[in-house]
């Protein structure tokens, strides 16, 4: 009789454990913000599906892109939310766009020194909808391969990100290894998915929301190094 009971328990039990939930995925929700023109739709597309758009068209509301990455064999999913720059045509989403941000990266275009002007505008609307220093946010210099119109120079964006306690990043969403003379050449801007990979990175010891089922998509496998070498790297122009 005894075996029999044992026998029933030894089934139940691989009955119930076949049956476990798969396992779960990390989300982290990033929020791309900038005026309009800055590049912040090519850098997200960049990112997601390795490749400039081939056709660029001004966001209207907000556009969503997600990938799949991998961090210390943990898979993660990064959400990206690029919202529009025009007021116009982002009133109607702001506090859903805000809602639940792990980090904010902040967009400004390298050309365009009133793009620049303008950050200080955006970093007040953060706090506006709650978004404190606790939150992860970095600089990110767009256009650098137009060197010849560059009106932002890397001095002055670091001593602005160095203000508001940022890291800064320079790159082109168009040529992310660009040496600024359109070559596509090594030179001193940074990889568009070392940038995103750095806020997965800070993000990764927090606990975002979570997803069931994880979906399929691209995986970038990225290593942990020391976190000595890890803050030298986020603040430096790789290539």
């Amino acid at each position: 009789m005894e075996s029999v009971e044992s026998s029933t328990e030894f089934t139940s039990s691989l009955t119930v454990s076949s049956h476990l939930p798969p396992p779960r995925t990390r989300i982290f929700k990033i929020i791309v913000i900038g005026d309009s023109g800055v590049g912040k739709t090519c850098l997200t597309y960049q990112f997601c599906a390795g490749k400039f758009p081939e056709k660029t068209e001004a966001t209207i509301g907000v556009d969503f892109r997600e990938k799949l990455i991998e961090i210390d064999g943990e898979k993660i999913k990064v959400q990206l939310w690029d919202t529009a720059g025009q007021e116009r045509f982002r009133k109607s989403m702001v506090q859903h766009y805000y809602r639940n941000v792990h980090a904010v990266v902040f967009v400004y275009d390298v050309t365009s020194a009133a793009s620049f002007r303008s950050l200080p505008a955006w970093i007040e609307e953060c706090k506006q909808h709650a978004l404190g220093q606790e939150v992860p946010r970095i600089l990110v210099g767009n256009k650098c391969d137009l060197q010849n119109s560059v009106q932002v120079g890397t001095d002055l964006a670091q001593q602005f990100a160095d203000a508001h306690s940022m890291p800064l990043f320079e790159t082109s969403a168009k040529n992310p290894c660009s040496n600024g003379h359109g070559d596509g050449s090594p030179g001193n801007s940074d990889h568009v998915e070392a940038i995103f990979m750095t806020v997965a990175h800070k993000l990764k010891s927090q606990k975002p929301l979570i997803l069931s089922q994880p979906p399929g998509g691209d995986t970038v496998t990225l290593t942990r190094g020391r976190d000595e070498g890890e803050e030298k790297a986020s603040w430096a122009c790789m290539c």
